[in-house]
């Protein structure tokens, strides 16, 4: 009988073990081709502050950015990513932007200091899982001749919820499930180094630097961490005509078991205001992409076609990105000159 017990009592453990697994995995977006537990974004090109701290305020102006981003349409319960971010430039002699085009082109000098402060906020759900996030970023600026060095650093915190109500377990009066934690609050914080030209950009990255464990209940879940993921991203802006610009750029994303991945851009402007672009991310997906400036506002969209079976039983995936610019006249920093 004793025996009959435990062995029953491991059985439900064990499924309760799986079914935790299975939320846990769910909760990897679309790039489970590098294990990745973090959301993945097809228009940063536009926000590279989503994915490195050194870009919050390199470029001189105040910034805030909101993205939705919705994927695998036609899946009950698919994954959705909300992120609002914010970021600010403290000006001593360095550059404030002058023109309202999404691209960097017109910089004028300004006073202020070097330091640059962002701060961003998000929520990532998937199925049963939810994760909501926030980060405050430090950046320093150091002007070079035709050029500009940047390093960030972001403090990170995440909390990791189960929602009861999407779970279904054989057992519902499991104890080990009714009296386990479905939160779990996690520290963290990334890391990373930019430079800009006129017409070029070019910046590394690592988030998740702590590798934090990700412990929901009881024993069992020590081995799940969250692991630290690498971004290396650049680009560069050819005028081909007086009113057209090549723009191509890459982001190579590489997870620490090494697992690679590679969005290939190429996006093409039409008077500073208006553009269009491809992307091919590896092994996974085509991305189509266009957006327009009215004065200090941008508005893009993305439309993620997917390479794998999954596309046949969905509608893609969608982003929309809302971005209002400011600081292209140097009397808003005026209370900033005591820096």
């Amino acid at each position: 009988m004793a025996e009959w017990i435990a062995t029953n009592r491991q059985n439900r453990n064990d499924m309760r073990n799986k079914i935790l697994t299975i939320c846990l995995l769910l909760s990897i977006p679309a790039g489970i081709v590098l294990a990745q537990q973090v959301p993945l974004y097809s228009q940063y090109m536009l926000n590279g502050f989503l994915l490195n701290p050194a870009v919050a305020g390199s470029e001189g102006y105040t910034a805030i950015n909101l993205t939705a981003r919705e994927q695998w349409l036609n899946f009950q319960d698919g994954p959705a990513t909300y992120a609002l971010s914010f970021q600010t430039r403290l000006l001593k002699k360095s550059y404030i932007s002058r023109s309202s085009s999404v691209r960097k082109r017109s910089r004028a000098t300004s006073r202020g200091s070097n330091v640059g402060l962002g701060g961003y906020i998000f929520n990532d759900r998937n199925g049963a899982v939810e994760r909501t996030g926030f980060k405050a970023t430090y950046a320093y600026h150091i002007k070079l001749r035709q050029s500009q060095l940047s390093f960030g650093l972001s403090l990170v915190g995440y909390q990791f919820r189960l929602d009861e109500e999407k779970i279904r377990l054989e057992y519902p009066d499991d104890n080990l499930w009714t009296g386990a934690d479905k939160a779990v609050l996690i520290p963290d914080a990334d890391a990373g180094v930019y430079y800009m030209g006129r017409n070029y950009w070019a910046g590394f990255s690592v988030d998740q630097m702590f590798e934090s464990v990700l412990k929901i209940g009881y024993s069992g879940y020590d081995q799940f961490r969250m692991e630290r993921n690498y971004y290396l991203m650049g680009g560069y802006d050819f005028e081909i005509k007086r009113d057209w610009v090549l723009a191509p750029s890459t982001l190579i994303k590489m997870a620490e078991n090494m697992k690679l991945q590679a969005d290939i851009n190429m996006k093409f402007y039409y008077q500073q205001s208006y553009w269009a672009g491809l992307t091919y991310r590896t092994g996974h997906s085509i991305i189509v992409m266009a957006g327009l400036s009215i004065d200090k506002l941008v508005f893009g969209y993305a439309f993620d076609i997917g390479l794998n079976s999954i596309m046949r039983h969905s509608f893609g995936s969608h982003e929309f990105m809302f971005a209002a610019k400011f600081g292209d006249n140097a009397r808003r920093y005026r209370w900033l000159n005591r820096f």
